[in-house]
């Protein structure tokens, strides 16, 4: 069995941003499986055609004030969030899942304001129009 002074220290987490301080712990609020139904996609018909669009997203910020104090204020508020996304998915016409989820991205991060450090969307078209059997099709990006 090791002795405690063979273990090596784990590395810090990456800065996301100018909010992130080295070696701060990422903390973050994760919305999953938000399901809105919307007409995106490269096919003539995905233009008028509803279909269903899944998101995950996680929101990195600094909650120890939230943590501390137990006030809305001190966070940012999930269904403002959900609205955001709400918002895009419902919205205008997009070719691509990577438009979206720049979209979602870039209101989220509207959204916290400067609690926010970054940002991960994942977006999923869960009935992708492929001529194989897939369960979805999705683009996952990650914004500071």
């Amino acid at each position: 069995m090791p002795e405690p002074s063979d273990l090596a220290e784990p590395a810090p987490l990456p800065s996301l941003g100018t909010g992130a301080r080295p070696g701060a712990w990422r903390d973050s609020i994760e919305l999953r499986g938000l399901r809105f139904i919307g007409a995106h996609g490269a096919l003539p018909d995905e233009a008028v055609r509803p279909q269903p669009f899944e998101v995950d997203l996680e929101l990195i910020a600094d909650l120890r004030e939230a943590g501390r104090s137990d006030a809305l204020e001190a966070t940012v508020d999930y269904g403002e969030l959900c609205e955001a996304v709400r918002a895009v998915i419902e919205g205008d016409h997009a070719t691509l899942l990577e438009h979206l989820a720049e979209a979602v991205a870039s209101r989220a991060l509207a959204v916290a304001g400067e609690r926010a450090i970054g940002v991960v969307v994942t977006v999923r078209k869960l009935r992708p129009p492929v001529p194989v059997a897939l369960a979805s099709a999705a683009v996952r990006i990650c914004r500071p």
